[in-house]
């Protein structure tokens, strides 16, 4: 049922509820509800949550950013701390609103994505960021030695396909930090960038490799320690953002973004050497 304007609270009795939905960047959909029943509407079931409230939202005819908040108890199946401090919500784009729960009228009123997530006891607290807060990104790029594109992204051009294969897990070291996986595989090239295992309890989360040991892979999160070997990832190349490496890796200097030589701040600091 499409949405229509409705004038809320114009009752001495009403029968609404807050509505808010979450999407995470893993695909997984949650639905929760302040009714004391679960509702079905846009095709997805949002469960009665009354452990979780949804904070005042301050909207602004302004390009300042609108600001929200929601709490919650861990106590609820779907939103557990494991999955908090693993990073599934980070970025999980977020739209709340009311609903009348018997016609299923129903309105948004505050739609964004979630910032920080912050554990408190028994609880949680979730910073919410609206769509204005796009307008916070910088127009024009600041000038940099490196490349400001990310590696097979948006500027990049380069193919994710191409640089990008599926492996078993091999080893894992005791606290997750360390990985190794099989197959023939130039780990240097693998510095930079990240990985996903398609299996077991960190299932679709990216970890950042940041250098190598060895033939142990280092991440920036760690995986956890009880993931099966074997288990298949999905295994991306990574990129220095230098420019000798864009030249002679990838033959892709005309897209490099960034200004290698262009005089940077310490230009007036600096002094001749002897012998130089």
């Amino acid at each position: 049922m499409a949405e229509r304007t409705r004038i809320w609270f114009s009752q001495p009795l009403e029968t609404a509820a807050v509505w808010w939905r979450i999407e995470r960047a893993d695909g997984f959909a949650l639905g929760f509800t302040t009714h004391d029943r679960d509702l079905w509407f846009d095709g997805l079931l949002h469960r009665t949550a009354p452990g979780m409230t949804p904070s005042s939202i301050r909207k602004t005819g302004t390009l300042e950013p609108d600001s929200a908040e929601i709490a919650g108890a861990l106590s609820h199946d779907l939103i557990r701390e494991q999955d908090l401090t693993a990073g599934r919500f980070d970025g999980a784009s977020i739209a709340m609103g009311l609903v009348d729960w018997q016609t299923l009228e129903r309105q948004d009123i505050y739609r964004g994505t979630i910032g920080a997530v912050g554990i408190e006891g028994a609880g949680f607290s979730a910073e919410l960021k609206s769509l204005k807060s796009v307008f916070e990104r910088e127009i024009v790029p600041r000038t940099s030695p490196t490349c400001r594109a990310e590696f097979c992204e948006v500027g990049c051009t380069l193919s994710a396909t191409r640089f990008t294969a599926v492996h078993a897990l091999a080893a894992i070291s005791d606290t997750g930090y360390a990985i190794r996986i099989d197959g023939a595989v130039a780990l240097d090239d693998l510095v930079f960038g990240k990985l996903r295992a398609l299996g077991g309890p960190d299932a679709g989360l990216w970890r950042r490799v940041e250098g190598r040991d060895g033939d142990w892979l280092l991440l920036d999160r760690p995986l956890d320690p009880t993931t099966s070997v074997g288990t298949r990832m999905t295994v991306r190349q990574g990129c220095d953002h230098i420019l000798q490496t864009c030249a002679a890796r990838f033959a892709n200097a005309v897209n490099f973004r960034g200004e290698p030589f262009l005089p940077g701040n310490d230009l007036l600091a600096r002094y001749p050497l002897a012998g130089a």
